[in-house]
């Protein structure tokens, strides 16, 4: 899965599981996102991502995303890269497996 996909993934998973918003980070990296739970714009690849439910649309890889909320955990499919994933949210991190590249990656929110 792209980074930045999984950046917004990480956004709106914050956004609707706890209300958060505004920056992402990760790793020494800062991404300016702005939006809210319906919606992301990603700053650093002037990209959408945007819906409603468990579907959204990435605008900038011309692709669906599907992300199913319970509690504090989170899974999904990719259909960009034909990716499923899943995470949780703990404290300001958000917690990512991406099954296509077969590990975590962590944002903070």
């Amino acid at each position: 899965m792209k980074e930045e996909t999984r950046r917004a993934i990480a956004f709106i998973a914050a956004a609707r599981i706890s209300d958060q918003s505004g920056a992402v980070y990760s790793y020494g990296r800062h991404g300016q996102m702005s939006g809210n739970k319906d919606g992301v714009y990603d700053h650093e690849t002037g990209a959408h991502v945007s819906g409603s439910g468990d579907t959204l649309y990435h605008y900038g890889n011309n692709a669906h995303i599907n992300l199913t909320i319970s509690d504090n955990d989170f899974s999904g499919y990719d259909y960009d890269s034909s990716d499923h994933f899943r995470g949780d949210i703990s404290g300001g991190a958000v917690n990512i497996y991406d099954y296509g590249e077969g590990r975590y990656f962590r944002y903070y929110v």
